[in-house]
């Protein structure tokens, strides 16, 4: 009897515990991707201190699904510091591993309507604190001008590319067909609030990390996996500066007809449940790693289990 009512209770139990992993599983697709993949050791990137610029992002729009669910959003940055010396002076010096942390916004808003698609209402905001790898240090073997090796594609760059995690599953935010989306953070002299000339790292032999922190961009026309950009041309910026256009833009809003090849790497994933797939759904939905689905069953089975 009592070796029988162990048994019983070792499967309640493990049914139990696997019904709890099952409830908190969530299977994720991608909504929206032009990240490059493999990512590369750098991309063409927008600085912020450099460009008097607070928030910098694009107008996308998303592959069809019913609910659209916002569960993450991945931003790639370029990150040009150096723990000790400079990119641009040869003598950039960074141990293995090293990085500095600094608080990163992702404003979401609706498109509004008129010209320019001004953005509209605010969406979702979300702000988090990450830890950004310095740029490896300077290999003078194989790179005479400083930059650093990536022996992956045996090429030099200036700056490192780095993919964030903006966690936005608990927001409950159902995206509508496009969005805009914007990218914010301060440094010494400028974002909306400007941290100032920070004696801890400002007056350093290296500067601030994030005075040489980037976001990083990439050309839809090459690298789009899943969504679409319906203004291929345009991007969205706030800078005090001149602009790509050639003029400040301010608040933040459209920056039009010259951002051409140069859209903000980012990816929007939403979460994937099995009522998505029906009516036909499933042919125009992407799996995480942004293969379509061969039949709804295959999505369904996807929506279940992420396989």
């Amino acid at each position: 009897m009592n070796e029988r009512l162990n048994r019983m209770l070792t499967c309640a139990l493990f049914l139990l515990v696997f019904g709890a992993v099952q409830a908190s599983a969530q299977v994720t697709l991608k909504a929206y991707d032009n990240i490059p993949n493999p990512l590369p050791g750098n991309l063409p990137s927008v600085a912020f201190e450099a460009t008097g610029t607070s928030e910098f992002g694009d107008r996308i729009a998303f592959s069809s699904s019913s609910t659209r669910a916002l569960s993450n959003v991945v931003v790639t940055m370029s990150s040009w510091g150096c723990q000790a010396g400079h990119w641009y002076s040869g003598d950039c010096l960074t141990a293995a591993g090293a990085t500095f942390s600094h608080p990163i916004t992702l404003n979401i808003y609706a498109p509004g309507s008129g010209p320019g698609f001004a953005p509209g209402t605010v969406l979702a905001t979300v702000t988090q604190t990450f830890a950004i790898p310095y740029r490896p240090s300077a290999d003078l073997v194989n790179c005479s001008d400083g930059r650093w090796y990536n022996t992956a594609s045996t090429t030099c760059f200036n700056g490192k590319a780095t993919n964030i995690t903006f966690d936005l599953s608990s927001l409950n935010v159902s995206l509508p067909n496009q969005v805009i989306f914007g990218v914010a953070y301060n440094t010494s002299h400028y974002g909306y609030a400007p941290i100032g000339e920070s004696p801890s790292c400002y007056t350093s032999s290296s500067g601030c990390g994030y005075d040489s922190l980037n976001v990083g961009t990439a050309d839809p026309a090459t690298t789009l996996s899943a969504g679409s950009n319906p203004s291929p041309n345009d991007a969205y910026q706030y800078t005090i500066y001149d602009s790509c256009s050639n003029g400040p833009v301010i608040p933040f809003g459209l920056d039009a007809g010259c951002w051409a090849g140069f859209k903000p790497a980012v990816q929007f994933n939403v979460l994937l449940k099995g009522d998505d797939c029906k009516d036909g759904g499933w042919q125009s939905l992407f799996d995480g790693s942004g293969q379509s689905f061969k039949n709804q069953g295959q999505c369904v089975s996807y929506s279940n289990n992420g396989k």
